[in-house]
This record gives structure tokens, C-alpha cells and sequence, in this order.
């Protein structure tokens, strides 16, 4: 029934892997493998998808890929039908040894010079970031490594972490910037946004 409604399975495939998987990109046969369907099927459903605005497209080593428009005017309506996880905005994962939220935010925050902090990948639940923190601001290596140290010991695990300045984090949000479209497009949880860069656009 469903696929009468949105006019073809292949339609309804792709929108069950865009929509459960936000900020994630993929190329064509990438596609074709993961929702079983012949690849001009897939390339025409993805044309109309692009035209009508649901999706867009980036080039990388000479591939083309493609990933869901979370500022598509639909999209949390798509998402309240198509994903398996509701929502887009995080939760910390039950199973992290790091503390609360606010515990980390505390941590975070004793840097001082962050003006945004951003939790993903392996501290957020539905995330599929390779990114697990991102801080941005002026902050000293020597304080970022400290947490990071700190972050380690009770995850266990190495952290993976960007650090970006505000003025290059912004230039690169401002032009969709395909490593920060799918950290900010995808699940992730914001410790601290003081210039209320991403928390105005919830």
C-alpha cells in the first residue's frame, strides 16, 4: 500500500535508507546493493528525489554521492514515516561509561575557549559518525588533550576528535561542507553552543 502511495518500491527503498541514515552519504551501486534493486531504477528514482529537493549530491574520487536534504521542507515529516528512529537530534548511548550529559558538558566546558561542542559517533545513539566530538574555539592542545585522556579512560576506547576554529567552522557550515553537513545532519547530542549557531536551528 505503501508503495502506491509514494509512487514505487524503489522510491520507498530509498527513502528507508536516506531517512535511517542522516548525514550519511552514498554512491549509485552502493545503493543498488543495500536496497536490492536494478541500478536504473535507483538512478531514476534518485533524479526525481534530487529535483524534488528530498536529496542532494556531492562528487568524491570521481563518485557521485548522495545523501538526504535534512532542510528539505518534508523531511521530519518523511522521517516521522520512514525512520525506525524517530528523531535526528541524539541521546547519549545507555552503555557509555562517560557520565550524564551534564557531567561531560562540565568537562567540555572547562576548556573555557569553546564556544561549540558537539557529541556524536560513538557517545550517541543512531549515530553513524566517524566523528565522536568536535570541539569548536581556541582551545590549547595541551587542555584538549587532557580531556581527550580523560574521554579514553572511561570510554575505554580511542576517541576520534576534530578541533575547529569558530571563523573556519562557520565558513564551512556556511557552504555546506560535506564533513560538517553530516555531522550536523546527522544524530548527535550539542554539549555547548554559545553563539547559538546549531541550537537556533533546531
Amino acid at each position: 500500500m505503501i508503495d502506491a502511495l509514494f509512487g514505487s518500491k524503489t522510491r520507498v527503498k530509498l527513502l528507508h535508507l536516506f531517512m535511517n541514515n542522516p548525514g550519511k552519504s552514498f554512491y549509485v551501486r552502493e545503493i543498488t546493493r543495500l536496497i536490492d534493486e536494478q541500478i536504473n531504477s535507483v538512478r531514476r528514482e534518485l533524479s526525481n528525489m534530487m529535483n524534488a529537493g528530498v536529496v542532494v549530491s556531492s562528487s568524491k574520487d570521481n563518485k557521485l554521492y548522495y545523501m538526504v536534504n535534512n532542510k528539505y521542507d518534508h523531511y521530519e515529516a518523511l522521517c516521522s514515516i520512514f525512520a525506525d528512529n524517530k528523531t535526528t537530534k541524539g541521546r547519549l548511548k545507555q552503555s557509555s561509561k562517560s557520565g550524564t550529559i551534564d557531567g561531560l558538558t562540565r568537562e567540555v566546558q572547562s576548556l573555557q575557549s569553546i564556544k561549540l561542542a558537539v557529541l556524536s559517533g560513538v557517545f550517541v545513539s543512531g549515530s553513524g559518525s566517524q566523528i565522536d566530538l568536535l570541539l569548536v574555539g581556541s582551545p590549547t592542545k595541551k587542555k584538549v588533550k587532557e580531556l581527550i585522556d580523560i574521554l579514553e579512560s572511561h570510554e575505554g576506547r580511542e576517541i576520534n576528535y576534530s578541533v575547529l576554529s569558530y571563523d573556519e567552522f562557520y565558513y564551512r557550515l556556511s557552504i555546506r561542507d560535506r564533513f560538517i553537513t553530516e555531522l550536523v545532519g546527522g544524530r548527535h547530542v550539542i554539549l555547548d553552543d554559545k553563539e547559538g549557531v546549531l541550537s537556533d536551528s533546531k
